[in-house]
């Protein structure tokens, strides 16, 4: 309440009783100042309401709580929703759990790839990539034949990972970075570096002296859902010539219209032309490979689903594992008697399951490596048994360790 509001009512009730005295000759007063009451009173009542507003108005306080309940009310819900989020990502597990659980990985491999995986006559997959797979189940199973060798074309094997019909890729698939990203595939170390080359016929014209400017008016087949597809098609372009390009879903596809004479070229990684050559050019041909320099890069190693730190570091583990068993001249024949042998140094008895091991702080057994390359065999083991008889020579190549001028290289096992 103002302060002249209080003496209005001061004077009001002075001549109240003023009019009081004077008895009914002062009626009219004692109405005018019983009116004048009544307005004040009417003031006094908008004065205290206009402060009440204006208290409500004023107090920044009432409305930043009020504003902090509502947004509280409103973000908890969200977090609620994180939460559960948080929890079915988590319960879902990693593949290392899956496989640990089925007793069976299941790996995806090309199966008509030359050396790195093709059915011998007994309908067993052999080569590289399937051994690789191998390498793979006896890290976490103990068992190198603890596995399920899925043969995927191009076009299937990605699908594959993200379905989980299987649980990894040992495909000659390269690491690229749409793939990487736009696709969702995470990329291992790599264990095979290639890059895509062509192959003609002699009878032709073609050589090993030949460029990608002497197929000017060629047929070129290939892999569908490849990146050969695009890099044949990219160095057309740059060399300024014209090629008419035909894809089938599996090499097989490619090689036998190669031989039909139906495609005068075909291109793919060096190894898969290599390995073409060596077991299915016909007595009366003589088949190139060129250029010399290959037209692309074609990093190649195990490829998975994003996101699994779990499985992905088993799967990187086993091929560094293998590779530094090469580098320590730890083989299949002496894997078992490395822990406790002073003729290696910690790092190898780390790496077999002795002192200071690692593999335990992974969920694996401690002697899992040594599972690998006893009943698998290192890098080297594997690269001699299967690409060098086909004549893909590891000497001089980036297959080579880092040691010998190549970029096979692992990280330090400690």
């Amino acid at each position: 309440m103002t302060k002249s509001v209080v003496r209005l009512f001061a004077a009001l009730f002075a001549l109240a009783l003023f009019a009081t005295s004077c008895g009914s000759t002062a009626s009219d007063v004692v109405d005018g100042a019983t009116d004048a009451v009544d307005d004040a009173a009417s003031e006094v009542e908008d004065a205290v309401t206009g402060d009440e507003e204006e208290a409500m108005e004023e107090d920044p306080m009432d409305d930043e709580e009020t504003m902090d309940e509502e947004e509280t009310m409103e973000e908890e819900p969200a977090a609620a929703d994180d939460s559960d989020e948080v929890e079915v990502v988590q319960s879902g597990g990693s593949v290392l759990d899956a496989v640990q659980s089925r007793g069976e990985l299941n790996c995806g491999v090309s199966g008509a790839a030359v050396a790195f995986s093709v059915p011998d006559p007994s309908g067993r997959m052999i080569g590289f990539d399937a051994d690789l797979c191998r390498a793979v189940a006896a890290a976490i199973l103990g068992d190198a034949e603890a596995v399920n060798l899925v043969a995927l074309t191009a076009a299937e094997r990605f699908t594959a990972v993200q379905t989980g019909d299987v649980d990894v890729l040992m495909r000659n698939t390269t690491w690229t970075q749409s793939r990487d990203t736009d696709i969702g595939m995470d990329f291992g170390p790599t264990t095979y570096y290639d890059g895509q080359q062509l192959m003609g016929r002699a009878g032709d014209g073609f050589s090993g002296d030949s460029t990608v400017a002497d197929i000017d008016g060629a047929i070129v087949c290939t892999n569908a859902g490849t990146t050969t597809e695009k890099n044949i098609s990219d160095a057309a372009d740059a060399a300024g010539v014209s090629v008419t390009l035909n894809t089938f879903e599996d090499f097989d596809q490619v090689t036998d219209n190669f031989i039909s004479g139906a495609c005068d070229i075909i291109t793919t990684d060096g190894s898969g032309l290599v390995g073409r050559k060596a077991q299915q050019q016909p007595a009366d041909q003589d088949w190139a490979i060129f250029p010399g320099q290959p037209i692309s890069k074609e990093p190649l190693g195990p490829t998975y689903g994003q996101n699994d730190s779990a499985f992905a570091d088993v799967v990187n583990w086993t091929v560094y594992a293998m590779i530094i068993a090469d580098e320590k001249g730890i083989t299949s024949s002496n894997a078992g008697s490395i822990v406790g042998n002073d003729d290696f140094d910690a790092e190898a008895q780390r790496l077999m399951g002795g002192e200071g091991e690692l593999q335990s702080l992974m969920g694996l057994d401690a002697n899992a490596f040594m599972n690998v390359i006893e009943q698998v065999g290192n890098y080297d083991e594997l690269f001699a048994e299967h690409l060098e008889p086909v004549g893909i020579k590891r000497a001089g190549s980036a297959n080579a360790g880092w040691q010998d001028g190549g970029l096979i290289y692992a990280p330090p096992a400690r």
